[in-house]
């Protein structure tokens, strides 16, 4: 959400911005709250005169009636009178335009960076880097559900029986390749410095509204019937809402933190061959990075944020390349953005894997934190990145690990948590 002083005192930035997001639809918002905020700003002037001229006469009334001026007095009481039956509907205006006002800034996307390339969609996202190169063996890469399926650790069947499509059971050695990649992430950012952290997994709407857009929420979230909770999409969630309404010690700057969750979204479009494999579901974990710094050291860590998932995924011996994301791939909250994306022997391509955003201080102002130092009280920025969500990192591991003979290599970071096995072997 903008400062409203800034989109008074700024419309056409604000209106170009949602040009470059192709919004137009939106461009209407700006003058709107603009003449919003303006009869909220002469109705908050004509209650404090009111309230000052209230103050005044009632001070007097008591020197009058000393003075044995009751006629005057008296007069004065029936301003009182009068003042104190328009303060009521002035201030209930007011509070109803003000929540209007808010609706509508709620709306209105946050102004992405000088550096987003302007493109419509994420197919007019620019490549940035490459690292690691792209190999596609001699050999046959099979879907990565067949994979899966020799080694007897994926049972679609049965999670459809109990919670429908987009769901899975992982068993025996996947599952435990799965959870060993959540422990080698959880322990890399915790080597880097970031705080481990386990949130809850469900969240107030306040919370929800605090850190995502309304078009992302109902695409995204799943609401618990009769209760005022919904289940997280992404740690992030809880992560920032943590410090809502907070006050942080300039000093405490930057707080790093890492967090583990399940995840659930409500993926749709799954089709096709996809539908039976693991791309899209509806349940998923995650190890996440979350940064809540000063305004003047955001983009210092993002670029920061961003190399420590590409450095987790070349540990694995997984080549990836980073994208930047386009102003119309940007969710209106995000300041800039860019995706990490593993390399796909079977599919000879890139997909997606993670992503990491600067969200400027649009999160701090909704949730309302700040950070106070020398120099006084101001929102702080939040970040936040991916560092493996998975099963989607398990298919790249999968992939780029595969060998000739059906195993699947395991690099020395990960064979701790595998009870030392360098490989894993089919049972079938």
């Amino acid at each position: 959400m903008l400062d409203i002083k800034f989109i008074r005192e700024n419309p056409e930035i604000v209106k170009q911005n949602i040009k470059n997001k192709f919004q137009d639809h939106k461009l209407p918002l700006v003058d709107e709250v603009i003449e919003l905020d303006k009869k909220i700003r002469n109705l908050k002037a004509e209650g404090d005169l009111l309230r000052t001229k209230k103050n005044e006469s009632s001070s007097k009334i008591g020197l009058l009636m000393r003075e044995k001026k009751i006629e005057e007095a008296n007069k004065l009481k029936e301003e009182v009178v009068e003042i104190n039956k328009k303060l009521p509907a002035l201030e209930q205006e007011e509070a109803e335009l003000s929540a209007k006002l808010r609706e509508k800034m709620l709306i209105i996307p946050n102004i992405i960076d000088k550096s987003v390339p302007i493109g419509k969609d994420d197919s007019e996202n620019k490549e940035i880097t490459r690292y690691g190169d792209p190999v596609v063996p001699d050999y046959e890469i099979p879907y990565h559900a067949d994979i899966i399926d020799t080694f007897m650790g994926l049972d679609k069947e049965s999670s459809a029986r109990t919670s429908g499509n987009g769901f899975y059971y992982l068993m025996g050695d996947i599952a435990r390749l799965h959870s060993a990649l959540l422990s080698y992430a959880r322990d890399f950012m915790i080597n880097k410095g970031f705080t481990y952290c386990i949130p809850p997994f469900m969240i107030h709407s306040d919370v929800v509204n605090g850190v995502m857009s309304f078009e992302e929420m109902d695409a995204m979230m799943y609401k618990i019937e009769n209760e005022d909770l919904f289940l997280i999409g992404t740690s992030e969630h809880s992560m920032i809402g943590k410090f809502k309404g907070q006050i942080i010690k300039e000093s405490d700057l930057p707080l790093t933190l890492t967090s583990y969750s399940p995840c659930f979204r409500k993926e749709v479009g799954a089709h096709g061959l996809e539908e039976r494999g693991l791309y899209r579901v509806h349940q998923f974990e995650k190890q996440e990075m979350v940064v809540i710094c000063k305004p003047e050291d955001s983009m210092a860590w993002y670029d920061k944020m961003w190399s420590y998932t590409v450095e987790f995924f070349r540990s694995l011996d997984i080549p990836v390349r980073t994208l930047e994301c386009c102003s119309g791939d940007l969710a209106d909250l995000k300041v800039k953005s860019c995706d990490v994306e593993a390399w796909s022997p079977r599919q000879k391509k890139y997909f997606e894997v993670g992503s990491c955003s600067t969200l400027g201080d649009a999160q701090a102002r909704r949730l309302s934190i700040r950070t106070k130092g020398e120099n006084g009280t101001y929102l702080t920025h939040t970040l936040n990145n991916t560092v493996l969500a998975t099963p989607r990192g398990l298919i790249a591991f999968i992939e780029n690990n595969y060998q000739k003979d059906g195993s699947i290599l395991i690099p020395k970071p990960l064979r701790m948590y595998m009870g030392g096995m360098e490989k894993i072997t089919p049972k079938k």
